[in-house]
């Protein structure tokens, strides 16, 4: 059973959709017995930062997320979904995060040019960065992906990148820490490309 994680923020029905074409079992959920019980977790999640935290807080699922991260069980973050696994982020003045991952959340930089929110297709580039992913298995470098945010990961740990996209400057679009995964863009609305991380995270 995959888990996508219902805490009232995020585009849960696409993400469902675009699993079940490559997973026989795939429910919407905000029970932390649930999530427990699953084999794969998503948090996915559009929104603020600090009203991202507060859903968690609210329906206890703080302690799941975490539980199931020790347990080595397969867990992908979608954009918020990505950022909340960092220590904090600067939306809203300095909020905390779910701190699994270390780094900072920022805002992309005014520059002239530079459109806010980065909305819109992106290629992401991963022939420089290590690990090799099995998400990314299939997927060419240069590959264009769909991307809505304003604010991008910072990550301590540069070893745990697996792409950057370029935006005004590089920036992380996807990470991997041990069964950690997490991009910045939306898979699910990524089309051929996009629905191969799908299919490669339901083969975990």
């Amino acid at each position: 059973m995959i888990t996508i994680i219902d805490y009232g923020m995020g585009n849960l029905r696409s993400v469902q959709k675009a699993f079940e074409l490559f997973y026989p079992e795939v429910r919407i959920s905000s029970s932390f017995e649930d999530i427990l019980t699953s084999d794969k977790v998503v948090l996915p999640g559009v929104g603020a930062f600090g009203k991202a935290m507060d859903e968690l807080k609210k329906r206890n699922l703080l302690g799941a997320i975490t539980d199931v991260v020790k347990k080595g069980m397969p867990f992908l973050g979608i954009c918020l979904g990505l950022q909340l696994l960092f220590t904090e982020s600067e939306e809203g003045g300095t909020v905390e995060g779910l701190d699994i991952l270390k780094g900072r959340v920022r805002r992309f930089p005014d520059k002239d040019g530079l459109k806010i929110p980065h909305m819109g297709w992106n290629r992401i580039s991963s022939e420089l960065r290590a690990p090799s992913s099995e998400l990314l298995k299939g997927v060419p470098d240069g590959s264009f992906m769909y991307f809505v945010h304003s604010y991008y990961v910072e990550s301590e740990d540069k070893n745990i990148i697996l792409c950057e996209t370029e935006y005004g400057s590089n920036f992380a679009s996807g990470v991997q820490k041990d069964n950690i995964y997490g991009f910045q863009f939306h898979p699910e609305k990524s089309q051929e490309q996009g629905l191969k991380i799908i299919k490669n995270f339901a083969a975990l």
